[in-house]
């Protein structure tokens, strides 16, 4: 194998496309494939070659980066993917999948002789076209030669958990992490929608906790977008942090704790979803707030 290994990025919507770009700029081999290839296709203009199937685009790589939709998804094209898929291969699973599949994907790996890593990412959609999010990471010593250029390119860091993909140390992280980013994102919309009903300037509400332990520049920048009303294109959409949600309140549930924060946000994501809001910016929560879309 060569210093810059040949990567299968599987799974280019958002995320999985900024990262194969960053892939590419950094001069490793790429082939891409998407269930709805029309989605892919820009991608050859960065000199990434887009495969009709899975397997076509694992034949022959050192690495395979999977960014699909959730756990399952991931699952069914990595069986698609398996007839072309040859013993060795270090397999990095960068899906949000929560923690109740990691262990069926790692038998997977196990089944087919791949080096198995746990590794979800920390970012939305400028982050990533950046390559800089932070990558979350369990896996073996061995086989990490050939996974950090991966993990360089589409990242600015590398956190790593353990030295097991199969234990999940990496998803669960990426769960807590995640229970407060959509926390934050649903309060946001909240104090947006209440300052809205009771005829509060927001910036009146921003200038009171300006400076302060309160203050966020997270808050900011998701009231900016409902304000401004630029929800697309979407840095992370409504209806994939539904999905995220339901992940964490279902790892909550079977480790014995209650997250009702959780639980309501993800009703809440639902609720935008069922409004038409589900391909904008998580922070549209904001309209489930409201029976009918408000006007403006």
């Amino acid at each position: 194998m060569t210093d810059k290994p040949t990567v299968s990025v599987l799974g280019t919507g958002i995320m999985g496309a900024a990262m194969a770009r960053n892939l590419a700029r950094a001069g490793l081999g790429v082939r891409a494939w998407n269930r709805t290839r029309e989605k892919a296709e820009p991608l050859t203009a960065d000199g990434i070659r887009v495969t009709d199937t899975p397997a076509e685009a694992v034949e022959g790589a050192d690495v395979v980066l999977t960014m699909l939709y959730d756990g399952n998804t991931v699952l069914d094209v990595v069986r698609e993917a398996a007839p072309a898929l040859r013993p060795g291969v270090v397999w990095a699973q960068c899906t949000t999948a929560g923690t109740e599949l990691v262990a069926d994907l790692a038998d997977f790996a196990r089944e087919h002789g791949l080096v198995f890593y746990d590794a979800p990412v920390l970012g939305t959609r400028q982050p990533a076209e950046a390559g800089q999010l932070t990558v979350l990471a369990a896996g073996p010593e061995e086989g990490r030669e050939t996974v950090m250029p991966v993990f360089d390119a589409v990242g600015a860091k590398t956190v790593w958990t353990g030295t097991d993909g199969a234990a999940g140390s990496a998803s669960r992280l990426k769960l807590v992490a995640n229970s407060w980013v959509l926390a934050a994102t649903a309060a946001a919309g909240e104090v947006l929608a209440l300052s809205e009903a009771l005829g509060v300037d927001p910036q009146d509400f921003f200038d009171l906790i300006g400076g302060g332990p309160l203050d966020m520049g997270y808050l900011r920048a998701k009231a900016a977008l409902v304000l401004d009303r630029k929800l697309t294109p979407a840095s992370f959409a409504v209806a994939t942090a539904e999905k995220d949600a339901r992940l964490i309140v279902r790892a909550g549930e079977s480790h014995g704790v209650r997250l009702d924060v959780a639980a309501a946000t993800a009703e809440r994501f639902a609720r935008a979803a069922a409004q038409g809001h589900a391909d904008e910016d998580m922070v549209a929560a904001y309209f489930a707030s409201f029976d009918e879309k408000p006007a403006g």
